[in-house]
This record gives structure tokens, sequence and C-alpha cells, in this order.
């Protein structure tokens, strides 16, 4: 699909000139983020509370369910994957692109890129499945990397997680741009505008242990982050 089509759980309702519509604009987001946030619902001795956890992921546009894959990495012990797969859960991964300094207080702000996906995950556990997600989920950290490294053994596999969460469900909003200030804030004299921010990668550094010359997928993405 080449629009967004949000449900009524993903719909934005406040500032909704910021939505944005084109799929093509969130896969290019996802592409360009490193952490996704998992909310999900717990219960635990008893009581029930939300948690929000940062979690390596990866996005496969053509993958097997509705309107693409986002992969999820995970720990097979960890207490909030049975919550995750018992109901829906919301994604949301998201850009910091500047601080916006307005002339007063309420017209702070901050610019960003936004994407909030909310369905029901399921399980990879077909094995060719499941090594494609881990290849693409390393592949986002170090694009090519995954194929310099060893196989996973069976310990590893046993002990990692990957869910599946359909891109179906999904919405994006975005800020760009200085303060929005009226004429009588304008008027003050009081600087405004906005502080644009940008990740910066500093150069690889190689482990003690380690000998050789830093590979070219690492130099590549440290320059390609730079």
């Amino acid at each position: 699909m080449s629009q967004l089509s949000p449900t009524p759980r993903t719909t934005p309702t406040r500032e909704s000139e910021r939505a944005v519509g084109q799929r093509s604009r969130m896969l290019a987001l996802v592409g360009d983020a490193l952490v996704a946030h998992l909310g999900v619902v717990v219960t635990r001795d008893g009581t029930t509370h939300p948690v929000v956890l940062p979690t390596a992921f990866a996005v496969d546009p053509d993958g097997p369910d509705d309107d693409g894959t986002l992969y999820l990495h995970g720990s097979t012990g960890a207490g909030w994957l049975r919550a995750a797969i018992a109901t829906d859960v919301c994604v949301t991964v998201t850009e910091l692109d500047g601080l916006v300094a307005s002339r007063c207080g309420f017209g702070h702000s901050m610019n960003y890129r936004s994407a909030v996906v909310i369905g029901r995950v399921r399980v990879v556990d077909d094995p060719a499945e499941r090594q494609h997600a881990l290849d693409r989920i390393i592949d986002h950290m170090v694009p090519g990397r995954a194929a310099t490294l060893r196989a996973a053994t069976r310990k590893e596999l046993a002990a990692t997680a990957v869910l599946a969460l359909p891109l179906r469900e999904a919405s994006m909003k975005e800020r760009a741009g200085g303060p929005e200030d009226t004429p009588d804030d304008v008027a003050t004299g009081v600087w405004a505008g906005h502080i644009p921010l940008r990740r910066i990668a500093l150069p690889p550094v190689s482990a003690s242990d380690s000998h050789d010359e830093v590979p070219a997928d690492v130099v590549s993405r440290a320059k390609a982050l730079g």
C-alpha cells in the first residue's frame, strides 16, 4: 500500500496537520531509527501495570504480515513476553530532529518524526523466517554485518525471542521548522528559533582483544551516521 490507513486507534486526535499519510515516509523513518519502544500491560504478583521497553528491531516492507512486518528482538526469559503475546501491543519509533524555542513557554516544542504501530504480535517459530528476522535486525544496526558472523548456537537461539508485528495499523506524525508565535509574542522582542539536532557516530573503537583492521561494513556505517 502506498498510503497509511490509520484505524481509530492510530488516528491522531490532536494537531492532525502533522499527520503523515505516505507509507514510504514511515518506512524511511523506521529505516533511520535504531531503537523502538514496546508498550505492553503486564501482570505480576497479582498487580497489573504498563511497561514500556526499548528494543532492537527491523522492518521488512515485504514481510508476511499485513502491509509488511516489524520484527522485535527480545529474550525468551523476559516477563513481558507472555503479556505481549496475550494482547495487543503498541510500538513507537521516534527521531528527535530539533528543539523549538518560542517566545512563550506554551509555544516551546520539539521537531520530530514519530511512528506508532498497534496490533497483535506473533512469535516467529519458523526457522527460515527467524533467521531472516535476526539477520535483518543485525543489518539494521550495521548493514552487511550478518553475513560476516558465525551461525547462532542452539543455546543462543533458545534464549532469543523474535516477535513479528503487522504494519497494517500504523500512523506517523512529524514537526519541522521554527516556533509559531502570535504577533503579540513577536512584539515582546524575545529571541525565538530552533536548535537542529542530528545523531552522529564517532570513529569505531576496536575491542581490546580485536587486532584486525576495522572491517569495511563498520567503517561505512560509522561514516553514514557521522
